[in-house]
């Protein structure tokens, strides 16, 4: 078995999908790595960190997606990979199909295993793969508002925080999961005014319970939400449907009601967004305007902060990695919660969600893995 882990090349995309760390974990368990030479450059590892960790170098992705049976990413393949996309082939990676149907598309006509890290989920619901970078991407969010909302950026000239005798910024948060906590949470230390909205209660009750006042909780319905849009500074978009397309809950006649220079960051856009005049943009260029408001929506937020999001995302992903090396995709899918990544399969969706949200029959993953590995000997 050899693990490729190539440059990523979507915009501004500085992470990379293995640390050496991971290289030596990868080759005490009798596995090959091949890197794709200066793919750690962003994240400030060299090449000579990997080669001492055991790794191998290549000169393009050709030959690391050519020699790979399985390549490890951070983001989703962009149009000029989808030419290395094969049936003997599995891709470990975000890939947030709901979001990037043509991505999808290319997966099943070349009959690509593709394991996403955002549907791997536990029993209890939680998001493995997904939480590391919802934690960056929350903690972002308020960095990005508070910098927008200031005036020569378009914004309203509000300080986070406020003064003695001012009132200090109004932060909506919609979704109460890990990306909206730890947004609320930051922007509760800067001592603005916090709203966060949830549809869950009892997730309510534990942010409540934590923060005893200092962030108000608020139960999600359209008019509770369409009156604090109104009245926010800032807004963040935190929702998720694991592996499906993010709801709508800001739609364009609430963008309409909120003051000129109002910023709104919406974090759920590389699952659609959850704002309806929301668009993909780029850290090189990350806002517009619409309606007097400012709209944030890089779909890749903390590709920014490489460093950090690197190896936190590689400290998650690392031993299902390992797993799927070792054991082999019909193996690796013993574990329930790694079987819920897989999302395609031999022309086959294998997510239900996904299924759903792209409007294609779903086949459940362990109907089509044998097969397919059978296949690939």
């Amino acid at each position: 078995m050899t693990i490729g882990v190539p440059t990523e090349v979507k915009d501004d995309e500085n992470r990379v999908a293995m640390t050496p760390d991971g290289v030596r974990e990868a080759r005490a368990n009798g596995v090959d790595v091949l890197v794709q030479s200066g793919a750690g450059e962003g994240s400030r590892i060299a090449d000579g960190e990997y080669l001492a960790a055991g790794a191998s170098l290549a000169a393009d992705a050709a030959e690391v997606w050519g020699a790979a049976d399985l390549v490890c990413k951070v983001k989703e393949p962009q149009p000029e990979e989808f030419a290395h996309l094969r049936r003997d082939l599995t891709l470990f990676t975000y890939l947030h199909l709901a979001a990037y149907p043509e991505v999808a598309a290319a997966l099943l006509d070349a009959g690509t295993t593709g394991v996403a890290y955002e549907t791997v989920q536990t029993d209890d619901g939680a998001l493995p793969l997904l939480a590391p970078m919802s934690e960056v991407a929350g903690r972002m969010a308020v960095q990005v508002g508070a910098h927008f909302l200031e005036r020569p950026c378009g914004g309203r000239g509000v300080l986070m925080g406020g003064v003695p005798g001012v009132r200090p910024a109004r932060v909506v948060v919609l979704g109460a999961g890990n990306v909206g906590w730890n947004a609320a949470w930051l922007a509760a230390g800067l001592e603005a005014e916090v709203h966060l909205f949830d549809k869950n209660l009892d997730r309510l009750r534990f942010v409540d319970q934590i923060h005893r006042g200092r962030i108000t909780t608020l139960a999600s319905n359209r008019g509770a939400v369409e009156r604090a849009v109104a009245e926010a500074d800032l807004v963040i978009g935190a929702v998720l449907v694991a592996g499906g397309r993010a709801p709508t809950l800001v739609t364009r006649e609430m963008v309409q009601t909120m003051r000129p220079g109002a910023v709104i960051v919406d974090i759920a856009i590389d699952q659609g967004g959850c704002v309806e005049t929301s668009r993909e943009t780029t850290h090189h260029d990350p806002v517009y305007e619409e309606y007097g408001v400012v709209h944030y929506a890089v779909g890749n937020m903390p590709g920014a902060v490489p460093q950090t999001s690197t190896y936190a995302l590689t400290n998650a992903t690392l031993p299902f990695v390992v797993d799927l090396a070792v054991m082999g995709d019909a193996g690796a899918s013993a574990d329930r919660a790694l079987r819920a990544g897989f999302n395609t399969v031999d022309g086959h969706v294998t997510n239900e969600a996904v299924a759903e949200a792209l409007g294609r029959p779903f086949k459940p993953p362990a109907e089509v893995l044998v097969r397919s590995e059978r296949l690939r000997r």
